[in-house]
């Protein structure tokens, strides 16, 4: 067994989530959501690290990781997991950071998701965004969303990721997973050519671009169900982030185009498990009312806010209600959702004397 697969076993071993190795330190693991070092193990030379790292990776793809200084790949180790490996070169040498992905797919029951977002399934077109930081489980909470499509509905199911990260049995659906780099040359080149390959549902690992995000919203306002990712925090901010992308010119036209398509917002964060075990996802949730596109359309996202607000009923939700919420709930520390809350204020009176001061 190589150095690599040995600390990929004890990272799963240990309950971890991602494997951070770099030229000159320990091999570090990330638990529940902190670094730790791994014991036992030494600081690594660039030569070292980079005979490890390449075990992992086949010759074409070495050669590409020597030539550009980045890769991004999957790499299945048999009886473990799944793991979206990234390779970079950074001032002390050669490093890469390995992330876990499960074996089997979470379902929305078991990760506790709320049943607005189970919603989402059942819908049959336009554009539903999950969004929030990197290492926030947007890929976990698609791929439940996308197992409960797969399991209830025959549907043609087009995934575009960089690179595949979870992969679907097909059930009542047929699946098709598509690699940007190996399988398509780019998010928007898969999106239109998934607009001809008659799909009903195309996930779109990250819109990360003007081109991507232009192509998730023509396929959704051609009758597509598209899920997509974004970076952002917030549903407000989700889709400023969308039009901001567009020159000044065309975000009227695009203003138009996302209030006609746009379904669904949830913003997702993960905090640390108040009990010290795991961590716990919270949600911001925005779903499409009649109200939602005219404010779309006229840039007024400050009006989000209200349309969230007035749509509990609905199991619309803001971040800081479901952070309080969770809170209250005994699952997060009253510190940690502080920290991440937007109106700080309505969190201070839940904080100790010493969280106060350290606040």
């Amino acid at each position: 067994m190589g150095r690599c697969d040995g600390w990929l076993r004890t990272l799963k071993t240990r309950g971890g989530s991602d494997l951070h190795l770099a030229a000159g330190a320990v091999p570090r693991l990330r638990l529940k959501g902190e670094l730790i070092d791994l014991e036992g193990e030494s600081p690594l030379s660039d030569a070292d690290l980079r005979s490890a790292l390449r075990e992992v990776a086949n010759e074409e793809q070495w050669q590409e990781f020597e030539r550009c200084g980045d890769l991004d790949f999957a790499y299945g180790l048999a009886g473990v997991a799944r793991f979206r490996v990234n390779f970079l070169v950074q001032e002390s040498g050669a490093a890469a950071v390995c992330r876990m992905v499960p074996e089997e797919i979470v379902t929305i029951e078991q990760l506790g998701l709320p049943p607005a977002i189970g919603s989402l399934v059942h819908l049959s077109k336009g554009l539903v965004l999950v969004t929030g930081p990197t290492g926030s489980g947007k890929s976990t909470t698609l791929a439940a969303i996308v197992d409960a499509i797969n399991a209830g509905y025959a549907k043609h199911i087009v995934t575009i990721e960089d690179p595949v990260e979870f992969v679907h049995v097909n059930k009542r659906s047929v699946l098709s997973h598509r690699e940007v780099g190996a399988h398509t040359g780019s998010f928007a080149d898969a999106v239109r050519a998934a607009i001809r390959q008659d799909a009903d549902v195309v996930l779109v690992g990250e819109m990360r671009d003007r081109e991507t995000m232009q192509m998730a919203i023509t396929a959704a306002e051609m009758g597509l169900l598209v899920f997509g990712t974004l970076h952002t925090n917030s549903a407000a901010r989700s889709i400023d982030r969308i039009i901001d992308a567009f020159p000044a010119s065309e975000q009227n036209q695009v203003r138009i185009s996302l209030a006609e398509s746009l379904a669904g917002v949830v913003a997702q964060l993960l905090l640390p498990a108040a009990d010290g075990k795991g961590r716990v996802a919270v949600h911001e949730i925005l779903l499409r009312t009649p109200g939602l596109p005219n404010v779309i359309r006229e840039g007024n996202a400050s009006l989000i806010a209200s349309i969230i607000q007035s749509g509990k009923a609905q199991g619309m939700q803001s971040m800081d209600d479901a952070l309080l919420a969770a809170t209250k709930a005994g699952r997060v520390r009253a510190f940690d959702a502080y920290l991440k809350a937007s109106d700080r204020t309505r969190f201070e009176p839940l904080l100790s004397p010493e969280e106060r001061n350290a606040a």
